[in-house]
């Protein structure tokens, strides 16, 4: 099994954004999910889905 799991993130902030942006360039897919709409946008142009 060489394919890697979908993970997902609730809470984009001082935690969450490191961790996402650290499994995006480890090759992950990651999915997830904040209140604030500007740290969503930039985690979603990291390469995140919404």
């Amino acid at each position: 099994m060489n394919q890697r799991p979908t993970l997902g993130f609730i809470g984009l902030g001082a935690m969450g954004e490191p961790m996402v942006r650290n499994l995006l360039a480890a090759g992950y897919t990651v999915c997830g999910f904040d209140l604030d709409v500007d740290r969503l946008a930039a985690c979603v142009e990291a390469g995140m889905r919404p």
